[in-house]
């Protein structure tokens, strides 16, 4: 495997691993417990699409070493319009479900785009230090000690959880589940952020256990 379909890979198993933590957390929660039938095929189709935006911004990354040039909050906004692409193809999957949904692109637009220059950043300064036959874990030591490799994660999926908070103020419930739609909100951004800080120290944790043995 290359670097980058490697990166690909190490990024999507992050994401799934964040967010089957999301869930098992979310069914202690009263009005999440309620609501995650209805909610968390909605959850599963949003992961699904970050994998999808993330391995995005990494390929151009890519490109973007490859061509000598260097990652920039313009190529960062061009990613941003790109994923709208994604997104489409979000909304008519989720459009079988007991849910509904509109994307208000005003709100989310700050948080994905921060996020997509902070992971093109990242992704560049990894595959930079990554050619063929070096070992990924040991790229990653290069470019961020622990603790920035854990801030980072966090940040990372922080800004996640705060796009999956705005789109779930737009979810269109069945009515019985309408009066519970700002308590999913707010409940679903701190599950989300606390199981954030714990997998970005646990992966932290991992990658750079290696150096000391």
């Amino acid at each position: 495997m290359n670097p980058v379909d490697a990166l690909v890979a190490i990024d999507r198993g992050i994401l799934v691993a964040y967010s089957r933590r999301t869930t098992d957390a979310l069914r202690g929660v009263l009005p999440l417990r309620i609501a995650l039938p209805r909610i968390e095929p909605f959850l599963d189709l949003n992961v699904a699409k970050e994998v999808q935006k993330d391995a995005l911004v990494i390929r151009r990354a890519h490109e973007t070493l490859r061509h000598g040039a260097a990652p920039s909050l313009a190529i960062a906004r061009q990613l941003f319009h790109a994923t709208r692409e994604i997104d489409n193809v979000f909304l008519a999957r989720v459009s079988s479900l007991p849910v509904g949904i509109v994307i208000r692109y005003a709100e989310i637009e700050p948080i994905r785009t921060q996020r997509i220059e902070k992971l093109l950043g990242a992704a560049f300064a990894i595959l930079e230090r990554w050619p063929r036959g070096k070992c990924g874990r040991l790229a990653i030591q290069e470019c961020f000690s622990r603790e920035e490799l854990q801030l980072l994660l966090h940040d990372l999926l922080r800004l996640y959880a705060l796009e999956t908070q705005a789109l779930s103020r737009s979810l269109r419930l069945p009515a019985l589940l309408v009066p519970l739609r700002d308590g999913i909100a707010r409940n679903l951004y701190r599950i989300m952020n606390d199981a954030a800080g714990r997998m970005a120290r646990d992966v932290a944790v991992m990658v750079h256990r290696q150096r000391q043995r």
